[in-house]
């Protein structure tokens, strides 16, 4: 069961300043106020210095009325497709069968 990965995957900070923030007109400043978080840790999460936590996921959740699993899934799948893209012949490793 394989899956498409992308080999130039999108951090979820640059959904979080384009899709939200910038959409929103809200600045990562008042974003982070607005959730009682360090204003540093947005900017990190916008340029990919960080991912984006669970208590960061439940913040941003019910700070733009979606879910935290709509953010730690963005986080998820940006990590698989750097593990993939850095995890070379994968397709070299014999799938294990119940005996």
């Amino acid at each position: 069961m394989m899956q498409f990965i992308p080999e130039n995957p999108i951090h979820p900070g640059e959904i979080l300043k384009e899709d939200f923030l910038k959409e929103y007109g809200i600045t990562a400043y008042r974003a982070a106020e607005d959730m009682g978080i360090p204003r540093t840790r947005i900017e990190r999460i916008m340029r990919g210095e960080n991912g984006i936590s669970a208590d960061t996921a439940l913040r941003l959740a019910r700070y733009f009325d979606n879910s935290p699993e709509f953010w730690l899934n963005l986080q998820r799948s940006y990590d698989l497709a750097l593990a993939h893209n850095a995890a070379g012949n994968l397709d070299a490793i014999t799938p294990v069968r119940a005996a």
